[in-house]
């Protein structure tokens, strides 16, 4: 053995040296598109005395972070025991209006639904 390197070393020299593919980049285009974007929940822990006051607080804390996260999806909160997560409730309306829109009041709202934002589009039967 010559220089301390095995023998078969020679027929690696096909691939060629690391000054043979300098300029050229070893990373290329996907070849595959990219994956769509998965939903995921998060949930949070916190104590309430019964579960209306845990809706109303369930309510503020998704608001709130819809304000500071525009990506989160307001509309597919939900509110459960911690024992007993497969017994979700909505915690938003999430009608469907004219244009596509899905209301964003509170589950079981009286009166017109109401788009998001500001000056939102109201539709349905009222008061």
């Amino acid at each position: 053995m010559r220089d301390n390197r095995p023998a078969y070393w020679g027929q690696r020299g096909a691939l060629g040296t690391a000054r043979d593919v300098a300029g050229t980049s070893l990373i290329t285009a996907a070849r595959r598109p990219p994956r769509p974007g998965r939903f995921f929940t998060v949930h949070l822990g916190f104590t309430a005395p019964d579960l209306a006051s845990a809706r109303e607080l369930a309510v503020g804390y998704a608001e709130a972070l819809s304000v500071l996260r525009p990506e989160v999806a307001l509309g597919a909160s939900a509110l459960s025991p911690a024992e007993a997560w497969q017994q979700a409730e909505r915690l938003f309306c999430g009608a469907s209006g004219p244009d596509g829109e899905r209301c964003a009041d509170v589950a079981d709202h009286p009166g017109f639904h109401h788009a998001p934002g500001p000056g939102g589009l109201g539709w349905g039967d009222g008061d």
